[in-house]
């Protein structure tokens, strides 16, 4: 058997194996479906009210989607100053690790009093909940640029921005894709989050009304959604990684690594 088969195979087997022994153990040891409903009583909730589920499914993947946008631009320009300016730096990175400390939870009411109950204060908190990785790894790749290239593209007679295009920017690629798939489960986070405390659509939402009715299976529905929906992402992310940073990739790492 292919070796890359076989080592997909296991994966799968092992994927399968934990919801079955998630299954068994409700089954063996009666957990009340108020307490841990199995996965195929979440599975059977999920496919009946699926009609329902929808839209709030469409709600959050739009607003991660796009605070995912906006924390990448945010991010990448970000990463570029404090990457090429010491004096940013400096400065610009101390305020970044303390406003990355703060619960984003306990910033979503400050995003409701100015803009209102809905869609902007998911966005944003996605946004500012993935924004930190990316401005870290694009700094890091940027201050990791080996000193021979731009000495080579300084005898050149090559501009700063020329630097930065040719040079600093392509080695920066592996550590932007490996900032871009963590941001983006934190953007499922950042949405759910605000869906919870100020929304009425989205999965978060639909999770806390839920919640409310004790109706727990439908509770896991919802974390199955998200959970699909972040590694649908996460792998998209990969396979463009893939394509795009393969001179940095060995064929025996994993899918995604460096």
């Amino acid at each position: 058997m292919n070796p890359e088969l076989r080592r997909r195979l296991i994966s799968a087997l092992f994927i399968v194996g934990f919801f079955v022994a998630w299954e068994l153990a409700c089954v063996v040891f009666q957990i009340s479906e108020y307490v841990l409903p199995r996965p195929s009583a979440a599975l059977a909730t999920l496919i009946a009210r699926f009609p329902a589920i929808w839209p709030h499914t469409v709600q959050t993947l739009y607003t991660t989607l796009v605070g995912l946008a906006l924390g990448i631009i945010g991010g990448v320009a970000c990463g570029m100053i404090v990457g090429v300016s010491r004096t940013a730096y400096d400065t610009a990175y101390l305020l970044l690790v303390g406003f990355s400390s703060i619960p984003k939870v306990a910033v979503v009411p400050i995003f409701v009093l100015w803009f209102g109950s809905g869609t902007v204060p998911a966005v944003l908190t996605a946004a500012i909940t993935c924004v930190f990785p990316i401005v870290v790894n694009v700094a890091t790749g940027l201050a990791n640029t080996e000193p021979e290239l731009m000495d080579v593209m300084r005898t050149l007679r090559a501009s700063r921005w020329e630097i930065l295009w040719n040079i600093g920017l392509p080695r920066t690629m592996p550590y932007f894709f490996a900032s871009l798939k963590v941001a983006a489960t934190l953007a499922f986070v950042g949405s759910v989050i605000s869906e919870t405390v100020a929304s009425n659509r989205g999965i978060g939402n639909l999770m806390m009304i839920a919640s409310s009715n004790f109706d727990v299976p439908l509770v896991f529905a919802g974390l199955f959604i998200l959970s699909a929906l972040g590694v649908a992402l996460y792998a998209a992310f990969s396979i463009i990684e893939h394509r795009v940073t393969f001179w940095a990739t060995r064929e025996d790492a994993p899918m995604g690594g460096g």
